[in-house]
């Protein structure tokens, strides 16, 4: 293994120390109902937790002793299911607890059956300035199997109406979705992009084991596309967004100039984050922790006061090297090697030279002067090559 620091002891940290978390995330987990293909930390129909949860929340974030953020993100569950007033008081909490810096990104995720003119003011009025909005799709059929619960006409009305109070505008779509095909796929992508949006994320339907669609298709009830489709509408969705000036900065994720998602790239940069509420996932000073899943179990620790922490573990400066270069070698500008071995200690090209010969080989990456980067094949195989480099041996 080759190594720039010797210090490679169980307690080890970086050269620099562990990263400093400017960014929170928050976790929303009420829905009006929960979708077949959804895992994430979610409840329906119990929207008399609301208050439950907000005295929790504040109890979690007040322990963090106010930490400066430069990035927000509000996700669920859907946090715009919450009442105007319940709404409120969580961007208040949000607010008063963190440290927000005056140019941060504060993204609230929000579905369009729950967005309006009210909702909408609200957010404005508490510094929300990116709205990450969950439409999946604009064709009415595809969103009845994906059992959402707006119409394509809905939603386009939302995106037209959001915009015009929060202009950071971001929507996610799902392709590949049973009975799709790639004229349907088309036909959203159109639509898209004919929107004022300023960020767009595509992603493929995947059948998680424990929901609903995972036990309708082992019931023969639903089917997934092949993948030579589902790699058409992949670059369907590559080739669509490019035209209108969204460019490609993730395996995922397009955006215009300046409107990258400043939040995730402090997650696939390593950095560290503060989290709260059921499910919350943070990385704090090299110590990863994980609260309970279910709303109701988190709900009653912390009204007993109890740590939300379900898992928790001290990573190695070689855990966090490893998923450093398994994040960064989605992003299409590809890993800096410098600033790589800057930040973790570790000598790039040496300890995953196995990992980095074979997918150089196969033609999924390519170094280019001090950058190593998925070439176009590559990004068809991003987690392939982000798994070898979990993996590498050492």
């Amino acid at each position: 293994m080759a190594l720039i620091s010797n210090d490679r002891d169980e307690g080890a940290t970086p050269p620099g120390g562990w990263p400093v978390p400017r960014s929170a995330y928050i976790h929303v987990p009420f829905c009006r109902h929960r979708c077949g293909y959804c895992n994430f930390s979610v409840v329906a129909n119990r929207d008399e937790w609301i208050d439950r949860y907000l005295r929790a929340i504040e109890v979690e974030l007040t322990a963090l002793n106010r930490p400066r953020v430069a990035t927000v993100f509000l996700g669920g569950g859907t946090p715009t299911h919450l009442p105007a007033d319940s709404l409120v008081k969580l961007l208040r909490l949000v607010t008063s607890a963190l440290d927000v810096s005056a140019d941060a990104e504060i993204s609230v995720e929000a579905n369009p059956e729950d967005i309006n003119a009210t909702t909408l003011a609200v957010l404005q009025d508490h510094g929300v300035n990116r709205i990450s909005l969950g439409v999946q799709s604009f064709d009415d059929s595809k969103l009845k199997i994906l059992e959402r619960g707006h119409t394509g006409d809905q939603a386009r009305r939302i995106i037209d109406q959001a915009a015009t109070v929060v202009p950071n505008l971001s929507i996610d779509l799902i392709f590949s979705a049973p009975e799709e095909t790639l004229a349907i796929w088309n036909r959203d992508l159109e639509i898209a992009c004919s929107l004022p949006i300023r960020h767009l994320s595509t992603y493929a339907l995947t059948f998680e084991k424990g929901t609903q669609f995972w036990n309708r298709r082992h019931r023969g009830e639903l089917f997934g596309n092949d993948d030579s489709l589902e790699v058409a509408m992949y670059q369907a969705a590559r080739d669509s967004a490019r035209k209108v000036g969204l460019q490609q900065y993730e395996v995922s994720s397009f955006a215009a100039d300046g409107f990258r998602c400043r939040h995730n790239m402090s997650y696939w940069h390593g950095d560290g984050w503060f989290a709260a509420g059921p499910g919350a996932a943070r990385f704090v000073n090299g110590l990863r922790e994980v609260n309970h899943r279910s709303p109701a179990t988190y709900l009653k620790r912390m009204e007993n006061s109890l740590t939300p922490t379900a898992e928790s573990e001290s990573i190695t400066v070689e855990q966090f090297a490893r998923e450093r270069a398994a994040f960064g070698v989605r992003l299409l500008d590809g890993i800096e090697i410098s600033e790589f071995e800057s930040a973790t200690g570790m000598d790039l090209l040496g300890f995953f030279a196995d990992a980095i010969e074979l997918s150089i080989k196969e033609e999924l990456i390519e170094r280019q002067g001090s950058v190593i980067r998925l070439t176009e094949r590559g990004i068809l195989f991003a987690d392939t090559v982000a798994a070898r480099l979990l993996t590498a041996d050492a």
